[in-house]
Parts: C-alpha cells; structure tokens; sequence
C-alpha cells in the first residue's frame, strides 16, 4: 500500500481510504462461506421486499423499525452498545429528553458503511440528506438512496442543483422529524473524520445538531471504495456477527444562524471556506472535533476530491 501514500494525511499519518481487512483461516473461511451463502438469498429477499414494497406503505413507526431491525438481524448485527458522551453507563433513562436526538433536531453522523443509514432509520426514522462541497444546501434522499450512497463515487459537485434545499426548509416543513446528515460526503474506513460540508450551518438555531459516531467490530464492513458491493456483502453476511458502539455527542446550537445567514442559504453565497465567517468555522469546527472524539480517532486534512483521485488510482491498479 505503499504507492498509496500520498493519500495518507501529512499530519497523522492516517489513510482512511483503504479498505479494511481481516485475516482468516483456512478453516474460518470454509465456515463464512456456508455462511454466507445460508444468508445472501434470504438478505437479497427481504431487502428487495423492503426497498420496493414496504418502504412505500403508510406504516407505524413502530412496525417500521422493527422491520428495519429485522433487516439488521438476517446478517448479525445484533449487539447494539449504545452511549451518550459523558454519560455513565447504567444512567441513560435518568438523562433528559433533550440529550438524545429527537424531533426538530439534526443527527451529524459519521460516514463509514451503508449500515449507517439503515442503523439510524431503525433507531430515529430521520428525513436522509446528502451533503456537497462548497454548498450550505442538501440534497433529500429516501433511505435507500442513502444506502445507495455510501458506495457511490465521490459527488464534487450537486448532479441536480434545482433539487437542492436547505436544513433550515427541512426543519419547517418536518418539525416533528430528525434530519440526519453525512456531513463528510464520503465514507471512510472510520479512521479519521474528513472536513467537514458547510451544508450543517443552513441548521436553524433551534434545531441541536447532535454529532452521532458509528463504529463496527469487525471493522471491514467499512465501504471507503465505491462500487465494492460483493466484498461488502462477504464482510457483511460471512460473520456470524457484528458489534457495532455508537456514541452521541450533546447537542450543538448553530448560533451563527440568523436571517443573514438564511439570506445566505438561499442564494447559495459564502460557501467557501475562505468566505466562512470566523463563527460558523468555530461551529463546524466543534462538531468535526466531536466526532473525532467519540470514534477515538483524529481530523484529517484530505478532502472529497482527494478521495477522488484515490479511487481513479485504486481503479487502474486492476
């Protein structure tokens, strides 16, 4: 991996566009294959049955997310360690509601795997967002096409700018909803948190932006490389199980966000880190900060575009 060294950040030495592995047996490898191959038809068909019949009907919120449980059980994920950020265990019930992500707030999540959107789907059933650089605006997914975008190639740039809208609209016309954000754009192999979009400061003040970390044992269902779906589905469906430690930071208020701001919003002005104000980079900032904090890991300088021409140099070593 040494060729890849100039996609290592200068700072930390961290590469977190380089897939994970894990060593095997012989012995092991035989097991996961019968694994596997017991799991992939019965994943394929409740995913699909999902994705295309039961995503669309009006159901309760509470049989959607056991549904979406279910999704979650077929290929292991079933040990769920769940933790506020300096809260001691054991005293969860005892926080206030305004500790934990709930309605008119906003979940700013770590970017690693398309387990991620499905594990936020079962535990808040938020409205899905992707994030661009270089815009405060998003750009509104289903849940599926936030799945889908965790093994999409780097997005540079909107493909549909007229589609875009803003945390603040979202906000309003859901105020009983989570809004969830990938504010990294990408994924990662969850060794470092990538600068962050400007998107999180079109964020209502009144809206907490909760920074919310997701970390999984093994650690190779991480999906840094687009387009790896078979080796992602391997790594997801050979184990027979997955640990997954999620860590939620105390909410965040955008205070920069006032009218001039939204005036900003609208009209897709001072979206360039040079033209970001010295408030609003204190503000991203504090939530890039967190994330690094609850996943133990560190900042790095390397951006989407980065992440761009690592993928053409991965692609041609083929």
């Amino acid at each position: 991996m040494e060729k890849y060294s100039q996609f290592r950040d200068r700072g930390s030495g961290i590469s977190p566009f380089i897939p994970t592995t894990t060593p095997t047996s012989i012995i092991t490898k035989l097991l996961h294959t019968g694994i596997f191959f017991f799991r992939l038809p019965i994943f394929l068909a409740y995913s699909a049955v999902f994705f295309l019949v039961l995503d669309y009907l009006p159901l309760p919120q509470v049989v959607r997310k056991l549904l979406l449980w279910t999704m979650l059980g077929i290929p292991g994920i079933w040990w769920i360690d769940l933790q506020l950020d300096g809260v001691k265990r054991g005293s969860l019930s005892q926080q206030p509601e305004s500790r934990f992500p709930r309605e008119r707030a906003v979940v700013a999540a770590q970017f690693t795997s398309p387990i991620d959107a499905l594990y936020l789907a079962a535990i808040f059933d938020p409205i899905f967002t992707i994030s661009y650089p270089g815009t405060r605006k998003v750009q509104r997914v289903s849940l599926l096409g936030a799945v889908l975008h965790a093994l999409a190639p780097p997005a540079l740039s909107p493909p549909n700018p007229k589609r875009l809208t803003t945390l603040r609209a979202l906000v309003t016309a859901h105020p009983h909803r989570v809004i969830a954000v990938f504010p990294e754009m990408a994924t990662t192999n969850g060794k470092g948190i990538l600068p962050l979009s400007p998107s999180l400061l079109s964020a209502p003040a009144d809206a907490p932006v909760f920074p919310v970390s997701m970390r999984y044992t093994p650690a190779d269902i991480t999906t840094p490389v687009p387009g790896a779906w078979l080796s992602f589905l391997w790594n997801l469906l050979a184990k027979p199980t997955h640990y997954i430690r999620v860590r939620v930071a105390e909410g965040v208020a955008n205070t920069p966000s006032d009218a001039a701001d939204e005036g900003k919003e609208e009209n897709d002005e001072g979206d360039d880190d040079d033209d970001l104000t010295p408030e609003e980079r204190r503000f991203l900032d504090r939530i890039a900060e967190a994330l690094a904090r609850l996943a133990r890991n560190k900042r790095v300088g390397l951006t989407l575009r980065d992440k761009a021409v690592f993928v053409e140099a991965w692609n041609k070593r083929k």
